[in-house]
């Protein structure tokens, strides 16, 4: 076994508030729990220049054609594969566009990550296996951040000079000084000790919420704060277009309805059509002068 030193890192220190843990009811563990969790959004909150640089680097990845990648093994690499799974319905983009690799390939099972995550080299050969380049943004998520696979992942990515960013739960992490985006939010001993599915898990979905937000609004995929390239393949999504279309708009839903159709379905254009009483042809011919960009369609 690889020799492991987690001397210091706050993700693995014991938290004095839970030491009796094992003997607390349901409702003190409960609160407990509720007030560690409190802490998370302000220790979110100092790393907010340095998510909002990582966003930057993701914007520019995306405006020349490349990929958000986040990497990562266990709890943090199925969290990066949940919010890149959730990017093409919200935000129409196409599948591949934002990757969640976890140590093993692209899958939440799992028993993928259990014997991968100590290799640097299974990186190599995920990166390599999705054709990583130079256009392309990797995200390296580990709590500990040390993990060894997060660590070959990033090395790799900066030999082709990719953008890199690091999202880790102790300072001075080993990612970070790899990452051209250092992220390194503090959330403090978990509750369990070690077990950083808690506040450690809960604060990197949370910036990776604001990463592939932040991302996707910088270009072009809102208007004003609207889903407005939501994919419909369901009821519910379809019945969603329509009343975004009539929060944009204004118009009354039976008018909604028959504008989406004309617009074979996309909201964006339909909302271009009703703003600025244009044809299909003329929203979609705004709409790619603006690179997709409503507010500057509508001029």
């Amino acid at each position: 076994m690889a020799d492991v030193n987690l001397t210091g890192m706050t993700t693995e220190t014991r938290n004095e508030a839970s030491s009796d843990l094992d003997i607390m009811t349901s409702l003190e563990i409960v609160t407990l729990m509720n007030s560690e969790d409190s802490k998370i959004a302000a220790a979110v909150g100092a790393q907010l220049p340095e998510i909002a640089r990582a966003v930057d680097l993701c914007v520019d990845s995306l405006e020349k054609g490349g990929r958000i990648i986040y990497i990562g093994a266990g709890t943090s690499g199925r969290l990066g594969a949940i919010d890149a799974a959730e990017c093409p319905p919200t935000f129409g983009v196409a599948p591949g566009t934002v990757v969640g690799l976890i140590a093993g390939g692209q899958s939440i099972d799992i028993s993928l990550s259990a014997d991968r995550e100590d290799s640097p080299r299974c990186a190599v050969e995920d990166l390599s296996g999705i054709a990583l380049n130079n256009r392309d943004t990797v995200v390296g998520v580990a709590a500990s951040g040390r993990t060894p696979y997060v660590v070959g992942g990033l090395e790799y990515a900066n030999s082709l000079g990719c953008h890199t960013v690091a999202i880790a739960c102790n300072k001075g992490s080993a990612i970070g000084k790899l990452a051209d985006s250092a992220i390194e939010v503090i959330v403090g001993p978990e509750v369990l000790t070690g077990s950083t599915r808690l506040k450690a898990g809960t604060s990197q979905k949370m910036i990776l919420n604001m990463i592939s937000t932040a991302s996707m609004v910088r270009t072009g995929k809102c208007y004003r704060n609207l889903m407005v390239d939501v994919v419909q393949t369901n009821a519910k999504l379809e019945a969603r277009a329509v009343r975004i279309l009539m929060e944009a708009t204004g118009i009354p839903e039976d008018e909604a309805t028959s504008v989406l159709k004309k617009a074979g379905g996309s909201v964006k254009k339909a909302v271009v059509m009703v703003l600025s009483s244009c044809s299909p042809e003329e929203a979609e011919e705004r709409l790619e002068a603006s690179k997709g960009h409503v507010r500057e369609a509508l001029g």
